[in-house]
């Protein structure tokens, strides 16, 4: 995920047309899932946070894929950001 504030700002903008500058908080996973982004702004400009997990992946609240945006509440990112779910070792063979 190489994506930065102006991307990840365009984004909100176009895809999810709502407004970084409007007071939301805004998650970006990769497709692997071990990869978060946060971006919204704060009083002196555009904050991103960016957590990279060492292994595992973040456990994502069931939602619907075609979907632009989900609304959580802070509560909710809190526990997907500390709650990790572990990645199986073994992984299932192709048929």
């Amino acid at each position: 995920m190489r994506k930065s504030f102006y991307t990840l700002s365009g984004i909100v903008n176009e895809s999810m047309r709502q407004d970084v500058r409007g007071g939301g908080v805004f998650i970006f996973i990769n497709r692997r899932g071990n990869i978060m982004k946060i971006l919204h702004m704060e009083y002196a400009g555009m904050v991103i946070y960016h957590k990279k997990l060492e292994s595992g992946r973040f456990k994502l609240p069931i939602f619907d894929e075609q979907a632009t945006s989900l609304s959580i509440h802070w509560n909710d990112l809190m526990m997907m950001v500390e709650s990790v779910k572990l990645r199986s070792d073994k992984l299932k063979k192709r048929s």
